[in-house]
Order: structure tokens, then sequence, then C-alpha cells
């Protein structure tokens, strides 16, 4: 994953998990469930900011939209792939025509050496094999094809029978990576008058949560999609996308950005932001020593920032609350104030943070 970014690339870092967390709030910012306990954790909290009077409404389908790749997107290459290249004209160069991208996404050939050709198009990778024989030939035709989309894959963890990679020859689905890793049964039925049975059949979870790198996250009502025929419930994914799919009502918050383990921590009753950030890894060295930590809250609303250095102190043990939901950002070093850098982006990327951070749907 990708460890620095600029303070721009921070906002947008924000943007996406306040869109993807404003999901959550149609349902706790309204009815807070009566089960769900309250996590203590040792942070003083400075006063959230918030919007005068948000006029723009958010719909979570627009959400999975922005977030979902385009129909169109084309392929890009990866390592592992085994791809075939055709010199039209040079069979001398046939010898080279099979490669598989390594590790590093190179490709090795003769007289070029090694060339780099991870995360670029069929048409690119031709044009970096072209480029690199320049010297050597000219008029050179190059034309790439992939044999075996080894790399095309994406990670399923949770609450699944086989957690780990899930390969795909096609573009991948959220659908079809959950059922390739296998729903777990419930144990349960419950039918409509309330009678409970036991050994009920697989269930599809409530939700689940994509992860995208270190700085994009998105939560996904997937039993509501399905039974509305919603299509976004098999919404496209892309190439190193992790799905976490939740335990039934189990508790989690998502910690992104400068840690070492972004994604998915279970939320305990003995749980405070300090473990939290700590089983995180909190924080690399792109974090700095005394980050400002940023929390967004759908289910109150709130969008807080508060100081790791001031984390880390045994004042304030009970001054802030943590909830399943919470999005946890621990930001580049340097980048101090939100507001600062979203006046540099777009108006209409500005209105959609407000909207969502303050969770209006």
């Amino acid at each position: 994953m990708q460890s620095g970014t600029s303070a721009t690339q921070v906002a947008c870092v924000l943007l996406t998990l306040g869109l993807g967390s404003a999901m959550m709030a149609a349902q706790s910012a309204t009815t807070p469930a009566p089960d769900q306990p309250s996590v203590q954790a040792s942070v003083p909290a400075t006063p959230a900011s918030e919007p005068a009077n948000p006029t723009l409404k958010i719909s979570p389908d627009k959400v999975l939209k922005a977030f979902e790749p385009d129909i169109n997107e084309e392929y890009t290459l990866g390592a592992g792939d085994d791809i075939s290249i055709d010199f039209a004209g040079r069979p001398e160069l046939g010898v080279a025509s099979k490669q598989t991208v390594g590790p590093d996404g190179r490709i090795t050939l003769p007289l070029a050496g090694p060339i780099h050709v991870a995360d670029l198009t069929r048409e690119q990778a031709g044009k970096a094999v072209t480029d690199a024989l320049a010297s050597y030939y000219t008029n050179l035709s190059v034309t790439v094809r992939v044999d075996k989309y080894s790399s095309n894959r994406v990670r399923v963890v949770g609450y699944v029978q086989h957690p780990g990679e899930v390969l795909f020859e096609g573009t991948p689905t959220l659908l079809d990576a959950i059922g390739k890793a296998g729903l777990l049964s419930t144990g349960k039925t419950v039918s409509k008058d309330g009678t409970v049975t036991e050994g009920g059949a697989s269930a599809i979870p409530e939700t689940c949560t994509i992860y995208r790198g270190n700085d994009q996250a998105v939560q996904v009502q997937l039993r509501t999609l399905l039974t509305s025929g919603n299509s976004l419930a098999d919404m496209r994914l892309r190439r190193n996308d992790v799905v976490y799919v939740p335990e039934p009502k189990q508790l989690f918050v998502s910690v992104m950005g400068q840690v070492g383990k972004p994604g998915a921590i279970l939320l305990t009753p003995e749980s405070t932001l300090t473990s939290i950030l700590a089983e995180a890894g909190c924080c690399n060295d792109q974090g700095g020593y005394n980050p400002k930590i940023h929390i967004l809250q759908p289910s109150t609303g709130k969008d807080m920032i508060v100081e790791y250095k001031k984390v880390m102190t045994l004042a304030g043990q009970k001054e802030y609350t943590l909830h399943s939901g919470d999005v946890i950002i621990v930001p580049t070093s340097g980048f101090n104030k939100v507001a600062a850098v979203m006046q540099k982006i777009s108006p209409v990327a500005t209105m959609v943070s407000l909207a969502a951070i303050t969770g209006v749907l």
C-alpha cells in the first residue's frame, strides 16, 4: 500500500470514508440499537465541527456508484499475470514472447532488460516494450495479451467459510467474491411468525465493508440491496480490494490512513481508542510523532479531531465513546485542518463531504 499522500489526497480520503460511513447513519442515527453497547475510550475530544443547516441529501446508491469501477474500465497487468508478446515481423524476438509479470511488476526481455508493466493496460504495456527496444528496432509493432489472470484477485475476510484470496478471470464482483469464500450458517432460522428453528441455512450478511488500499472504505447494506433487487448488491470490485464480512451483531470500527494494519478492528467492552490504534499499528513514519486523529461517527453525526499525544495520557478516560461503525483516520504528518484542504477541491465534493459527515441522508 502507498504510505505517503499529499494534503489533497488526504482530503479525498476523508471524503471517501465519510461517504462510505454515511450509509450506516440511516439506521443508527435515527434508531439506536438497544443491544449495542457503548465503549469508553481514553481520549479528550475536541468539539465537533458541524456545518450549519446542510441541505444536500446523499443517496446511498450514489455513494456505491462513485466507489464502483466503470463498467468499461480496462484491465491493467499485475504481478503473476502470464502474458504473450507478439512482435509482428520480428521472429527473432519470439523467444521472449511468453512472460510472467514478476513480484516487482517487471518482465525481462533480451537487449531491453527489465521493463515495468504492472498497472499498465495491454496497449500501454505494448508501448513500454516498444520504447524499451527503440534503440534496436524501428517501426516495431508490439501486441500484448493476457494468457492467465493470476493477479486479478480479491481478499475476503471475516465471517466466511474460506477466508483468503479469490481469483477471477473476469471483473470481480461483490456477490461472486462472497459466494466463492462461502457463507456461514446462522445456526437458526426465524419465520415470519417469530418461530425459531435451529440449523438454519447460510444467511446473506446484513452488511459488509469494502476496503481499497489504506485510504478508502465503503459499507454496503448488502441484504437490503438484495431484497430490493438493487444491482449494486453485486457491484464491481477492483483488484486487491478487501471485503470484510462481519459476524451477525459483531461490533467493529475501521481504522485507515497511516497505520500498519488498516481495516476492521473488533470492538469489545474493553476497547479504548488507545487499544484500537495500537492494534492497528499506529502510527507509521508518515503519520508523524503527534498526528491529528480524525474520527467520523455516523451514529451521532459527529466529526472530531483529537491529538495523538492527548490520547496517550491518563486524563479524560471517559470523555469519548466509541460506537460500532466509527471510522478512525490517521492522516499524513502535517495535515491538521480538514476544512482548509477541503477549500482546495471542488465545491460539489465539499458539499458531499459535509452532508456525509453529518449523517444527512
